[in-house]
């Protein structure tokens, strides 16, 4: 790393930053801003970095009024409100958050009187990031800190990454500012598809990522379920082989016939890319209302590239289930691809690269020399691989769809609480402006995937404590699976996705954040399940940044925001990959799913003169006679049988599977 920062230092006479070392005029009290009690389980603290090493420093300003977020957000989103459906737009919400002048002239002031030179200090055009280079031991003199390398273990890349264990800011500024980078957050965790096994952070000459859950089936005879006899054919083999047909039948989604410019269904994509070939296949076998070549509209994001050809290493299946999914639901409507980042770089993106993209007042860097974003979760451009992306930096380059799915995710454990904080005010400011965003909730239980924290998934020296799925953030959808038996038709109660076919641990997520309270519009659910179903779990209290976790002996943080919202069928859907059919499970089917019926709802609410829905939860859980009850199930991992499915909320599938006359009579009815 002390190489590779000294090769990109800025030339002689350049504006990055002009570096002096004066004695600061006054003497500061500093204080401490961020702490890292342990290093990341995949890294090992190497070498302190050179001190003429120069670090690219970026400083995030605290932002105006988020204590007001929620609030303004329940106004336009709660079905009660007279402002219902009244969203913002970019702008306004821009200008109601954006951090005072007085902050970023108060954190500029310091920094000259720490003898950094006023022009070499860059401040964004949105006003909510400060950017100056400076040495390492200017760095650690201003941050009262050291800096060390960070190396993956057992990684054969050059590749590492710096940071801090702690670092401290002055009292009179400290209130200014939410996090710099680099500081606390060190590993280079990888953004996993919610259908993928776990997946290396560095592609070596040789690495091909594993694909998505698929399993076929042995060739036995297949049964037909008690009462399948009486259904329609395409429908009597819902319990073995899920298409499009079967969901429609599971769920009241109408074949639609519905198009108009405005309402787009979003899928973001990042380290899969889907393949033609294989859609038009779905398409021929599944989805004949969907021409052959059907394809996204592609919002390329960082260098995003689609599509691949079948045997690419980049095809592994999450993409090309996204696609035919919703495309089978909502054709002839159109489908925006956000593809993010290049397919040379080592990560998989965290997700602000994306919401950069959408935002130009989140981005985190700009094009005056200065690159990057939160290291090191997110992906550094201009990419100086070969090949790699070095085009323009995307800040806000692209308008959201009104809808938009993910099917990625990571344990909430694995960031830090500035990170997801920061993040889940971007989510916040997007429900503003109308627009819904859906996670899948993850498919390991209670846990995360094998690896991840612990060689099981698990937190605590006993690998028992629960690990909830991030974005555990309560301004997102979280959705879980469920599925068809055997023995069962598409007239059956399903239950909560157990994938027996793939392990005992892969299961539909759920459970309680570490890091996020209970929102006010899920507090009666969770009131009512604690009181009628408590899961007889010893529990734990998390501090306000996740500290305590495992307290006493606890497996989850009882005062948690609860996950999933909503579940939806996740098992056994047939698809292709790589021109091969197979059987595929994950919550990644189920996202899909529900943005499908939000976009049709959205569609009908358009044909009326209406706005998009928006942020969904509170209405869902003002109306849960709108959902299928999911009673049925668990989610175990972590040594223990996980939570329950039981009437009403859960924490394995939320209230349940949508329906989507019901629902499009409760949205009909709204402003």
């Amino acid at each position: 790393m002390c190489e590779w920062l000294k090769a990109n230092k800025p030339p002689l006479g350049g504006a990055w930053c002009v570096l002096s070392f004066n004695v600061p005029t006054e003497s500061t009290r500093h204080v401490l801003h961020e702490k890292r009690s342990t290093t990341p389980r995949r890294w090992q603290r190497g070498e302190r970095v050179h001190p003429d090493a120069i670090l690219p420093v970026k400083i995030g300003l605290t932002q105006r009024n988020l204590e007001d977020g929620y609030g303004l957000l329940m106004q336009v989103s709660h079905p009660a409100s007279e402002r219902y459906g009244r969203h913002w737009s970019a702008e306004e919400v821009h200008d109601f958050f954006a951090p005072a002048e007085e902050a970023a002239e108060d954190v500029k002031a310091w920094l000259m009187s720490s003898g950094i030179d006023p022009s070499g200090i860059l401040h964004y055009e949105n006003k909510g990031w400060l950017a100056l280079n400076v040495s390492a031991a200017k760095a650690e003199q201003m941050f009262k800190t050291e800096y060390f390398e960070y190396e993956k273990k057992g990684s054969q890349s050059e590749s590492v990454k710096v940071g801090c264990d702690d670092y401290h800011l002055p009292e009179h500024i400290a209130k200014h500012i939410d996090y710099i980078t680099p500081g606390i957050a060190l590993s280079s965790n990888m953004i996993k598809s919610r259908v993928k096994r776990d997946w290396p952070h560095h592609r070596g000459p040789d690495f091909r990522p594993p694909g998505p859950h698929k399993w076929q089936p042995p060739h036995q005879p297949w049964h037909l379920p008690p009462g399948a006899g009486d259904l329609p054919s395409e429908l009597q083999g819902c319990s073995a082989n899920v298409t499009p047909t079967c969901l429609r039948a599971l769920y009241g989604i109408p074949e639609a016939t519905k198009s108009d410019n405005v309402n787009s269904l979003g899928l973001y994509e990042s380290g899969d890319t889907y393949s033609q070939e294989d859609l038009n296949l779905f398409f021929q076998h599944y989805a004949s209302n969907v021409p052959q070549g059907t394809h996204p509209i592609l919002n390329s994001v960082d260098g995003g590239q689609a599509p691949v050809a079948p045997g690419s290493e980049y095809n592994t299946g999450e993409s090309d289930i996204d696609m035919d999914i919703a495309f089978s639901l909502v054709y002839p409507q159109t489908v925006t691809l956000y593809q993010v980042d290049d397919q040379n770089n080592g990560l998989v993106d965290g997700f602000n690269n994306f919401l950069d993209a959408l935002d130009g007042s989140y981005c985190s860097y700009t094009a005056y020399g200065i690159t990057g974003n939160t290291s090191p979760y997110d992906s550094v451009y201009p990419d100086p691989a070969p090949g790699g992306y070095k085009g323009p930096v995307m800040c806000g380059t692209y308008k959201p769809t009104r809808v938009i799915s993910v099917s990625y995710g990571e344990a909430e454990y694995d960031f830090p609480w500035n990170y997801t904080r920061r993040q889940c005010n971007e989510y916040m400011k997007l429900g503003l402006q109308g627009v819904t965003i859906m996670y899948a909730s993850g498919d390991y239980g209670v846990g995360s995937f094998p690896g991840d924290d612990s060689d099981s998934g698990c937190l605590g020296d006993a690998q028992n404590v629960f690990n909830p799925q991030y974005p555990t953030c309560p301004y997102v959808l979280s959705v879980g699976a469920t599925r068809l038996y055997p023995n069962q038709t598409v007239r059956d109660r399903e239950s909560a996705m157990q994938a027996y076919e793939i392990s005992s641990t892969f299961n539909s997520a759920g459970g309680f954040s570490n890091y996020f309270p209970v929102p006010s519009y899920q507090k009666s659910a969770i009131s009512t399940y604690f009181s009628a179903h408590d899961p007889g779990l010893p529990s734990y209290t998390s501090g306000p940044q996740g500290q305590n976790i495992g307290a006493n002996g606890g497996v989850y943080n009882r005062a948690g925001r609860g996950l999933p919202d909503v579940s939806a069928n996740g098992a056994r859907f047939v698809a292709y990959n790589n021109l091969t059919l197979g059987h595929w499970f994950g919550t990644s089917l189920a996202s899909p799913e529900w943005a499908s019926v939000i976009t049709l709802i959205n569609q009908e609410r358009t044909a009326a003169g209406k706005g998009s829905v928006g942020f969904v939860n509170p209405t869902l859980y003002e109306n849960t006679w709108a959902l299928n009850d999911v009673v049925n199930g668990s989610n175990p991992n972590c040594g223990s049988t996980g939570f329950q499915a039981v009437p009403g909320w859960d924490p394995v599938t939320g209230l349940g599977t949508p329906s989507y006359p019901k629902l499009l009579q409760v949205f009909s009815r709204l402003p």
